[in-house]
């Protein structure tokens, strides 16, 4: 199922969708820090927390699917919001030097084709951050949210989707562990539940958060054993030399 863009919107526009936006900003800018210099791309629906790494980045964009439709962004300034196909992104090889999607793999038609074409624009020593719904976890399962839509994923489905796509995951977290309730209570208990859900289970998490690095080289396959054969035996009966075979052998031996 694809997301809409103006859902996403009027999501984030909530009480709900602010408290969201707030957890998961402090998680992405904990780990991207100083970034003076680099290109930043977000993919799928990142405008939300794009907006802390304005004026921090040389360069910095918005690409919105096709399949879910783009806006305008920023509200002041240059637009910085693209129209893309996700498997053909409009940028040189080597050019990103951080990547985040968001919104983004969970809705994806052929999430290896995506990978792929992230890992073609990223740079040598690119980095590329993903968020997306646990499988296991309490958001993927209400569909309320953006997170209830599509495809949500396992860490081990995760790892072996990075590793075919030649990403290597260094850095494994956990947030959303508040339950998807618009309660003023529980919104207000939000941060309390992230430490918590952090100590006591991180499989527990509404969303896993994965950092990982291109690699340059593929993996070496496995190396498949030999079947080892019985022992010989001679075919019975007699076995008639094919004409010229004799001949053969004398010239040979010349």
């Amino acid at each position: 199922m694809n997301l809409d863009v103006a859902e996403l919107r009027e999501f984030y526009a909530q009480p709900l969708g602010l408290m969201v936006r707030r957890l998961l900003a402090h998680r992405i800018h904990a780990r991207w820090r100083r970034l003076q210099g680099e290109t930043l791309i977000g993919l799928g629906f990142a405008t939300p927390y794009l907006n802390m790494f304005r004026g921090e980045v040389l360069r910095l964009g918005a690409f919105m699917p096709a399949s879910q439709g783009a806006l305008v962004w920023p509200h002041v300034g240059p637009t910085a919001t693209v129209l893309v196909d996700d498997e053909h992104l409009p940028l040189p090889d080597n050019s990103v030097d951080r990547l985040l999607a968001v919104h983004c793999l969970e809705t994806a038609d052929r999430p290896r084709s995506l990978l792929r074409e992230v890992w073609r624009v990223l740079s040598p020593q690119g980095r590329l951050l993903l968020i997306v719904p646990n499988r296991r976890g309490v958001w993927a399962r209400l569909d309320h949210t953006p997170f209830g839509q599509g495809r949500p994923y396992s860490r081990t489905q995760l790892e072996q989707l990075l590793s075919d796509s030649m990403f290597t995951p260094f850095d494994w977290s956990a947030a959303l562990f508040v339950p998807p309730i618009e309660r003023p209570l529980i919104m207000r208990s939000a941060i309390a539940f992230e430490r918590m859900g952090m100590r006591l289970s991180r499989g527990l998490g509404g969303l896993i958060i994965v950092e990982a690095r291109k690699e340059l080289t593929a993996p070496i396959a496995k190396k498949v054993p030999s079947r080892v054969l019985g022992r010989l035996v001679t075919a019975p009966g007699n076995i008639a030399p094919k004409t010229g075979a004799k001949e053969s052998t004398k010239v040979a031996d010349q």
